[in-house]
């Protein structure tokens, strides 16, 4: 199934990025969701509609779990399932037209098998396969480090986890220095690929995560909620990202409230 998922891959991203580059030349609809930084644009529904006219051609049988469409709700995660955000990252896409991306994972019975972001200004494609590792454009990702800490790492953290748990405003003094990139995706990678030592957030969605985790956990770091509890694929919540010495010191000493 997953080298199937491969080959469907990418034709789907081959014609996403021809669409999305040719959006860059004309002026977007641009529409509001929860907030007036919460956007959603025609190019998110179209990804979102090409994206589901490939896997109805592929795989019939499998369920779609998406941003932006109501039917790609689901309220469990038996059988098959992809999970995708069209555009993470869509305030970046809509105002830098950079620092976005495609996410887009496959689930079976729960189980992360097979995960891509895409950046798709950068042209870089991360790959994570279940017990098989992570590439990069092809080449292998090398596994994180066991041993740097929080004072030898940079933190990406939003301003709401923050606000949760606010020792963690004397981890960032205590670490190299804040990022903030706007998109959960990129930011999960930039951990996975070992030049950020934690991302956290306080409210990500399943379609935020689910291919980054994939990615992330193959490349050796740790994931979770705040809490230190598993992610719940089907609920929005916190999350963590963080390579193992710096999860255990943010888990031990600052995400305490």
């Amino acid at each position: 199934m997953v080298e199937q998922a491969k080959q469907m891959m990418g034709l789907f991203l081959t014609e996403a990025k021809q669409y999305i580059e040719a959006s860059f030349e004309k002026k977007l609809q641009i529409e509001t969701k929860s907030n007036r930084n919460d956007l959603v644009t025609e190019v998110d529904q179209y990804i979102e509609s090409l994206f589901t006219r490939y896997v109805k051609q592929y795989f019939p049988t499998h369920r779609i779990f998406g941003e932006e469409k109501a039917e790609h709700q689901v309220e469990s995660l038996d059988g098959a399932i992809w999970i995708i955000d069209p555009i993470d990252g869509t305030l970046n896409f809509v105002e830098q037209k950079r620092d976005f991306a495609i996410s887009v994972a496959l689930y079976l019975d729960g189980v992360g098998e097979y995960g891509i972001v895409y950046d798709v200004a950068k042209d870089d494609l991360y790959i994570g396969e279940k017990g098989r590792g992570a590439t990069l454009n092809g080449q292998p990702i090398q596994k994180v480090s066991q041993e740097r800490g929080v004072a030898n790492s940079l933190l990406i953290a939003n301003l709401s986890a923050v606000k949760l748990y606010p020792k963690l405003e004397e981890a960032i003094r205590v670490s190299r220095g804040l990022r903030l990139y706007g998109a959960a995706s990129l930011e999960f990678m930039a951990v996975a690929t070992g030049r950020v030592g934690a991302y956290l957030a306080a409210n990500l969605a399943p379609w935020d995560v689910a291919a980054s985790k994939i990615i992330a956990e193959e490349l050796g770091c740790v994931v979770s909620r705040l809490s230190g509890e598993e992610i719940d694929m089907l609920h929005k919540g916190t999350s963590i990202v963080a390579l193992p010495k710096v999860y255990l010191e943010l888990r031990n000493s600052y995400l305490q409230k």
